[in-house]
């Protein structure tokens, strides 16, 4: 499974635009982590774009539809896998890889950005500055579907302080945006 395949298989699988655009900054996130580790960066990206590829079409099955599909269906290579379970923390899965530890920390925290990103007039995360990012995510009614303990939980299994991690994650997103192959731009 490669990131063209991996791109194809989410679209065909997500209506959602919204969906998608959290899909494709997940991918932002985990690259910039594989980046930073000297991680296979193909193998990370791939895991953010499918983490969530089943979850608009089979909600109550999430994600274990879309492990199971994948093992069926693709050549999806197991630790990516159990990633893709260990990010639903109601599975059970350990998260022992770090591939997992990271799609189980950037997951909710790419919503919370791209949430304080669409409130600014200009609709974009680029000019997002993290003490923007830190106040909204002390604000828990700001984009409060985002679980502020789980993004915690996951910076902490990481080893990476929660500010750094915050700042991480929008410099992720940011970077995809200028590069203009995330979608946290103009969303």
């Amino acid at each position: 499974m490669n990131r063209a395949q991996a791109h194809a298989l989410m679209t065909e699988h997500t209506p959602s635009e919204s969906l998608r655009r959290h899909m494709l900054n997940v991918e932002a996130a985990m690259r910039w982590y594989a980046r930073h580790w000297g991680e296979d960066e193909e193998l990370y990206a791939v895991t953010g774009l499918l983490h969530d590829f089943d979850y608009e079409q089979h909600p109550d099955q999430h994600p274990t539809w879309g492990v199971g599909y994948l093992r069926e269906h693709t050549d999806t290579p197991p630790e990516v896998l159990d990633a893709i379970l260990g990010h639903a923390t109601y599975t059970g899965t350990p998260r022992e890889t770090r591939l997992a530890r990271t799609l189980f920390a950037v997951d909710e925290l790419t919503g919370l950005v791209q949430a304080a990103a669409l409130i600014r007039p200009d609709r974009d995360v680029r000019g997002l500055e993290l003490a923007s990012v830190r106040k909204r995510f002390r604000n828990r009614a700001f984009a409060a579907g985002v679980n502020r303990e789980e993004v915690a939980q996951g910076a902490a299994e990481l080893g990476v302080d929660l500010d750094t991690h915050l700042g991480n994650v929008l410099a992720a997103m940011q970077a995809a945006a200028g590069e203009g192959t995330g979608a946290a731009a103009g969303s």
